[in-house]
């Protein structure tokens, strides 16, 4: 136990992650020495940012506190906080079964643990953060909440109602963190379609983007959680004009047979997603489109999967993510639908797809080889650079293994050449 130094732990998705990065900013100006992610307790103060998104993330969020209660149960703790999604929607269940954490703190309420802690919260670093990435590059956040309601999602009921940044005080970011060296922005919400509409009766992506793209020193914007309904197609201009756009978009679909976009409450038709596809594609050529897709929602029949199958085959998805749908308390699904597919079922179906969209993956690789791609070195490992074109998102898609015929710097680009393929990764060698 280090005395004066504070452990924190994030669980989730990219967008807490941002959370904790903010947290750790203001501890670090209070005079505390941070470890993010250890294994185990090393300082005398732990804090947990939980998730609370579906089954198995909550399972982690509760498995992480239990093991720090019974560190600090242990004498190897001091204090134990907890924040973000999962304590934001079971608080009081929360306190009455774990009485070790100190206190528990919601999503948005998390900067009053500066003050419990005595300590003064710094409004001038607000927009500040403790990057804990690779420092060439960082994840963006451009609202909170969602307004959407698909049946079997409960982030609206976490999160609340969508709240866009401003454009000036997410401009005043990407300056501040370009100042740090980062050149790589992902930018992320529950929703990027929505941006905008709640604070300037518009659809700002757009335009955000664009103003993000003029920023100098930014070299990279990719594009993280859009949403199909209604989509911005003026973005397509600005990622087809912008040569710091990526032509990456992550856009989930979650399904493709009418009779399942009804049930999940998505609000747009299989014809309509087959032609914003091919928008896509046609409007940026080389476009790399991310998606996910869910399987074994209530009311899923064998026809309903074979249709999502036949449409991922057609559509040939560069990177493609699925799930096994999980009945989340509270929301459409859990008021009026059953669970009636059998979770071997939904494990079944998941498998197939990911079967074929392994095959498509290394088709779509395979393409690139003889290829010379720009890439940004993220890491060295015992064997090669480990670096990302503009189509590899951090953490979720593929990477490229660059041999170590002469040395690298993190954080640079460089033009590589690609020798050979793998179903999700990529050879190369310094072109």
């Amino acid at each position: 136990m280090i005395k004066n130094k504070i452990d924190v732990i994030t669980l989730g998705c990219s967008k807490n992650l941002v959370d904790s990065e903010r947290l750790m900013r203001q501890l670090v100006a209070n005079g505390y020495t941070i470890e993010h992610d250890p294994r185990e307790p090393r300082g005398e103060i732990a804090v947990i940012n939980t998730c609370g998104f579906i089954g198995d993330a909550k399972e982690e969020s509760i498995g992480t506190i239990l093991s720090f209660a019974e560190a600090k149960k242990k004498n190897q703790l001091r204090k134990l906080f907890v924040m973000g999604c999962l304590s934001e929607r079971y608080r009081k269940e929360l306190e009455q079964e774990i009485p070790e954490v100190d206190k528990f703190y919601g999503k948005f309420d998390w900067n009053a643990l500066i003050s419990d802690l005595g300590k003064s919260y710094h409004n001038e670093l607000s927009t500040d953060r403790m990057i804990s990435t690779p420092p060439h590059y960082a994840y963006l956040k451009i609202s909170e909440g969602c307004d959407r309601t698909c049946s079997y999602c409960s982030i609206p009921l976490i999160t609340g109602k969508y709240k866009s940044r401003s454009i000036g005080d997410i401009e005043d970011e990407v300056r501040h963190l370009v100042a740090d060296g980062v050149k790589e922005f992902q930018l992320i919400a529950q929703d990027l379609t929505y941006y905008g509409l709640d604070l300037y009766q518009s659809m700002k992506l757009p335009e955000l983007v664009e103003r993000i793209s003029d920023i100098e020193g930014v070299q990279w914007i990719r594009l993280h959680y859009a949403y199909p309904a209604h989509f911005p197609t003026d973005l397509l201009r600005v990622m087809r004009e912008r040569d710091n756009v990526c032509n990456y978009l992550d856009i989930a679909l979650q399904h493709i047979s009418d009779h399942m976009l009804k049930l999940m409450r998505r609000n747009i038709s299989k014809q309509q997603t087959i032609e914003l596809i091919k928008l896509f594609r046609e409007e940026v050529p080389g476009i790399h489109l991310r998606t996910t897709m869910m399987v074994g929602h209530p009311g899923e029949t064998q026809e309903d999967f074979e249709e999502l199958l036949d449409f991922v085959q057609q559509s040939r998805f560069e990177r493609l993510g699925a799930f096994p749908y999980s009945h989340e308390e509270g929301t459409y699904s859990d008021r009026h639908y059953i669970d009636d597919v059998p979770a071997e079922t939904k494990q079944q179906r998941m498998d197939a797809l990911m079967d074929v969209q392994e095959e498509i993956a290394l088709s779509v690789n395979k393409s690139k080889v003889g290829k010379t791609m720009k890439v940004i070195i993220d890491r060295e490992e015992q064997d090669y650079f480990i670096g990302r074109t503009e189509f590899d998102s951090p953490e979720v898609d593929g990477e490229v293994l660059i041999e170590k015929n002469q040395p690298l710097t993190i954080g640079q680009f460089y033009d590589v050449k690609i020798k050979s393929a793998l179903p999700f990764d990529l050879l190369g060698t310094i072109a």
